[in-house]
């Protein structure tokens, strides 16, 4: 699919393609290379490399690397956009992105799903403006890498944090800390999504050193109850440089929801979750653990 104003479009391989006629990882690379379209892209969408979920997306970021004067004009790179029907986000098999930075000194944004053998490598790069990562649960590796990261034009930061059963074993001090030694002067849109401890999250998020300079907050896909909702209505007023909070996909109740629409700013509240009971047990679930 193709969008003419933005000039960027999707290559991906069927799950038949890859079975019938060998289709990878390496030959995706050759395909958007000889498609005539590709000379006046600027932006790039990759979704399945044929199998996912065996083969990691690997030859891709070393092919990029090996043409970078080919790939000179893509601004805007997403790796791993596929459904479950495709690929199951945890059973996606990332790469290693060390050599992307050198290679694309254009970018501007990067895209990356799923978090099984990731990682960022040393990062440092003057250009990028936008950096998301979706996922079901983000190594505090690759966390610690970001946090150590030269990125000094990054606008947008969106992690999805996920659960320790899909790979975050660690916890809000994890987060905490991550915020406390970055370095992103210029950052104005700040995620920390898809938490099964969002309230935490957003207490972190709401005391942390960018929270006076981003306009957009964004604490979606998680388990965000009216306790986090609570703290919202207290910090937000005193908040006048946050123009849009972004909540979709939470525990609030009505009352709560309510009252954060009411706030003068652009809200997303949709999405409204009801927690499950089992045995005298409250259950919340993050939105994208499967």
């Amino acid at each position: 699919m193709e969008s003419e104003i933005t000039k960027t479009k999707r290559y991906a391989y069927s799950y038949n393609q890859y079975e019938d006629e060998g289709k990878n990882a390496s030959s995706l690379i050759e395909d958007m290379l000889s498609d005539p379209d590709f000379g006046g892209l600027n932006g790039i969408v990759i979704g399945s490399w044929g199998g996912p979920w065996e083969e990691s997306c690997q030859p891709l970021i070393d092919g990029i690397a090996a043409n970078t004067d080919r790939f000179s004009h893509i601004q805007s790179l997403f790796i791993g956009d596929m459904d479950y029907e495709d690929c199951e986000v945890s059973w996606i098999m990332q790469g290693n992105y060390e050599k992307l930075w050198d290679a694309m000194p254009q970018l501007k944004e990067l895209t990356i799903k799923g978090s099984t053998d990731l990682s960022l490598g040393r990062i440092s790069h003057e250009h990028l403006e936008s950096l998301t990562i979706i996922c079901g649960g983000l190594p505090p590796a690759v966390i610690r890498q970001i946090q150590e990261a030269r990125l000094p034009n990054l606008k947008k930061l969106l992690l999805y944090v996920g659960v320790d059963y899909y790979g975050f074993d660690g916890d809000a001090d994890t987060v905490r800390e991550f915020l406390e030694a970055s370095d992103f002067p210029r950052l104005s849109y700040l995620g920390i999504a898809d938490s099964e401890l969002q309230d935490e999250m957003a207490e972190v998020v709401l005391n942390c050193k960018y929270i006076r300079q981003i306009h957009t907050l964004d604490l979606s896909c998680g388990t965000l109850t009216d306790k986090g909702g609570a703290l919202l209505l207290e910090t937000l007023p005193a908040l006048p440089n946050i123009k849009k909070l972004d909540i979709h996909y939470h525990y609030l109740t009505d009352g709560m929801m309510q009252n954060i629409a009411q706030l003068p700013i652009e809200t997303d509240t949709s999405e409204q979750c009801e927690a499950e009971e089992d045995d005298g047990d409250i259950f919340r679930i993050a939105m994208l653990t499967e």
